[in-house]
């Protein structure tokens, strides 16, 4: 564990609002309260949802600061991830923070007087790969150079699975020599997610519209199961960009609930006895986590990350195999005992995850950069050109022009 004198008082945080990241933030965040450690958290990619709000306001000491700036991954961006920048620096030169972490990639480019780390949570050409086939097309070259040098000049890059950080790393890299990577896992607390007296029903739970995430596929098999499935999650993508499904997904089969608040989720996750998440793309799967905390036996797409994350705790099959799906979910349907036992096989593995784990790596990595000397201090703009040289990537594009930004609301 980091040295208590090396533990940061403050940590200035962004989060977008779109998907699994912000309740990762707020449960970093509330994790970090309990180590005495303030989180200002900047917000992007659209306003905070009611059920958000309320999350945030349960965490002790944290300060929000919204903003609907477009994200990096969004349909032309980039005038809104300048404005966002300038927005962040303003942010850091009001609050001083003694860390910056970031969890997007863009904004690692910035020159941020604080040590800053980036999280890679996805990103757009590892999508693309796993489920579309191939290299993203030439219309995210932009992307491409951004995602680099936000990497190349992050003091530390952080993953929640090894086969993510790989991922990055295959597409992105290679970072500048001594460079700082980590893999630290996500997390969830236990106490908000409980089996509860389980119904006969399968649950999935996430984006209805990301191809990732391979709804589809349980709309297929559902109409060959005795019991129902029942998804929930968005069906409208924000902002454009890759991972919507060419056309709306004909889900005639599945019992959709719509976008539940948190708490609507871990009511249902722990009704359901089933959770099933056949993903092509999943860099970690929180809400895998959630269900398993829940007391739900798992049925998950069989990709290295989810492997790394559940060992033996799970069945798994191919993403493009429905009928491996069916066998899958039948085998447990049809057996009470043995999806009892990996039920009780997952739920001991997710209480490993805890967020007191999260936090105390996270804490370790924060007094590493706050503890460099100034012999160990890497000049962020002389590394990245090092790595574009090497990479033969001079054409990338320069910083956006630092300009006073005000911001939109606090």
């Amino acid at each position: 564990m980091a040295d208590a004198t090396r533990a940061p008082g403050s940590v200035l945080m962004t989060a977008d609002t779109v998907g699994g990241v912000f309740s990762y933030a707020i449960e970093l965040a509330r994790a970090l309260a309990a180590r005495g450690v303030r989180t200002s958290l900047a917000t992007l990619g659209g306003p905070l949802s009611a059920p958000q709000r309320e999350a945030a306001g349960r965490v002790p000491g944290l300060a929000v600061f919204e903003s609907s700036y477009r994200l990096e991954w969004m349909e032309d961006p980039w005038d809104d991830v300048a404005r966002a920048g300038d927005w962040l620096l303003e942010l850091e030169e009001r609050l001083r923070p003694a860390l910056i972490h970031l969890n997007g990639y863009a904004h690692g480019a910035l020159d941020f007087r604080a040590p800053k780390l980036v999280v890679a949570h996805s990103c757009v050409l590892s999508w693309w790969a796993a489920v579309l086939g191939g290299e993203a097309p030439p219309r995210y070259d932009r992307y491409r150079r951004e995602v680099a040098r936000g990497l190349a000049a992050a003091s530390a890059v952080v993953a929640p699975t090894r086969a993510m950080l790989d991922a990055l790393l295959r597409h992105h890299g290679p970072l500048p020599a001594g460079s700082r990577t980590e893999v630290i896992p996500n997390a969830a607390d236990p106490a908000r997610f409980a089996p509860r007296p389980k119904e006969e029903l399968v649950l999935a739970v996430g984006r209805l519209w990301d191809q990732a995430k391979n709804i589809e596929a349980l709309g297929e098999v559902a109409p060959h199961l005795p019991w129902p499935i029942q998804v929930a999650g968005s069906d409208v993508r924000p902002g454009g960009g890759a991972g919507a499904l060419p056309h709306p997904s004909p889900l005639p089969w599945l019992e959709r609930l719509g976008v539940l608040s948190p708490s609507a989720v871990a009511a249902a996750l722990g009704r359901a006895s089933i959770n099933a998440h056949p993903a092509r793309y999943e860099p970690f799967g929180l809400s895998v986590l959630e269900a398993a905390l829940s007391g739900c036996a798992l049925v998950l797409g069989d990709i290295p990350s989810l492997r790394e994350v559940w060992g033996d705790a799970a069945l798994y099959v191919d993403p493009g195999d429905t009928e491996a799906l069916r066998r899958a979910l039948r085998t447990l349907i049809d057996a009470p005992g043995a999806r009892r036992e990996m039920a009780a096989r997952a739920r001991a593995r997710a209480l490993g995850f805890s967020p007191r784990r999260m936090a105390r790596g996270y804490l370790r990595l924060y007094g590493e950069l706050l503890g460099r000397g100034p012999s160990e201090a890497r000049s962020p703009a002389r590394d990245a050109a090092e790595v574009l040289e090497r990479r033969g990537t001079s054409g990338f594009a320069a910083a956006p022009p630092v300009k006073k930004a005000t911001a939109p609301c606090a």
